[in-house]
């Protein structure tokens, strides 16, 4: 049973990867739907994998027919029992979009499910840590985490120029489920993909950088660097934290801290993240911190956990001298 167990999780792992790389290439124009498929496949044998360290191997299988396996939705159903779970939710929909592509896709779908897709590989990455204790960043780098989209128009008045009126109709129906989901379920479900361009001298507080030239009868004449705020902002507050402890935990650091005047040692945790935040002064720092207007959420960078990690190493009664600091500020 352990065995099994195992080759589901690195069969998972490997899907995972293949999913990235397609997804990742310029050259695949059939990289939604085969990522489609290889997410769903990796999470399929995860989940498959935690029932069994769970429930015991009999669990994968279909009462009525014990050589076969459960499909992935009744795993989802399993192990996600709400069905009002964002992440659940974010499944479901690429589910349905995995089983639209053995019959019929568009380029287009990408600008649809892009956002979802990216909340799908965070969530992956997440659970993959908590099931079963494997640090995917360990396959691919961090930064390969954040999926490279195409972004195109997709309004109305495009999807009908290009497409059918029925294909059209279809993908604007989709687009507005999506959309209308996205604005409700949080991060869990989907991550915005956005992109800011500011005119600033100030190359730090732009997403594009370009060059104006005298000649030219347009404003901007070459764009010379995008930044992607999703490929460097990827870390909400929690996965910031879980990383920062990880790596604690490596070192066998703990942080020396006073509960109820007693010195304990302890994790970090959200409260010291926070006084990390307001002493550093991170949200104010456009290499360490992006705030996402859609959502209205922040995104932090590998620089924070570096940061954090580092300060803490040196000197694990960081947060008490960081507390004392704050206190002399406000007098």
């Amino acid at each position: 049973m352990e065995n099994l167990s195992k080759r589901l999780v690195d069969k998972s792992v490997e899907s995972f990867v293949l999913g990235l790389e397609i997804y990742n290439k310029p050259t695949i124009r059939y990289r939604v739907e085969g990522f489609s498929f290889f997410i769903c496949n990796a999470w399929e044998l995860m989940l498959k994998a935690y029932l069994i360290n769970r429930d015991g191997e009999s669990s994968i299988y279909y009462h009525d027919k014990v050589d076969r396996t459960i499909s992935l939705e009744e795993a989802i159903r399993k192990v996600f029992t709400n069905k009002h779970d964002p992440l659940r939710l974010n499944l479901e929909q690429i589910i349905s979009l995995r089983n639209t592509s053995t019959h019929f896709i568009t380029e287009d779908y990408e600008q649809i499910f892009a956002p979802l897709f990216q909340a799908c590989v965070f969530n992956y990455a997440e659970k993959m840590q908590e099931f079963h204790a494997i640090d995917v960043s360990k396959n691919v780098a961090p930064s390969f985490l954040s999926l490279s989209v195409n972004i195109s128009d997709i309004s109305d008045k495009a999807l009908k120029a290009n497409y059918s009126v029925a294909v059209a109709e279809l993908m604007i129906r989709k687009r507005n489920e999506v959309d209308g989901e996205r604005q409700t379920e949080g991060i869990r479900y989907s991550v915005p993909v956005e992109t800011k361009m500011v005119i600033t001298k100030d190359p730090n507080k732009a997403d594009f950088s370009v060059n104006i030239s005298k000649n030219s009868d347009n404003n901007i004449a070459i764009v010379r660097e995008m930044k992607d705020p999703n490929s460097v902002f990827a870390y909400t507050q929690n996965k910031v934290i879980s990383f920062v402890n990880r790596r604690l935990k490596k070192k066998g650091i703990l942080l020396d801290k006073i509960k109820k005047g007693e010195p304990v040692k302890d994790k970090f945790t959200s409260n010291d993240f926070q006084l990390f935040i307001k002493f550093y002064q991170i949200k104010n720092n456009a290499t360490m911190c992006y705030h996402y207007s859609l959502g209205n959420r922040y995104g932090y960078s590998q620089k924070v956990v570096d940061l954090i990690a580092k300060e803490i190493e040196k000197d694990p009664s960081v947060i008490q001298h960081i507390k004392q600091e704050l206190l002399k500020a406000k007098k």
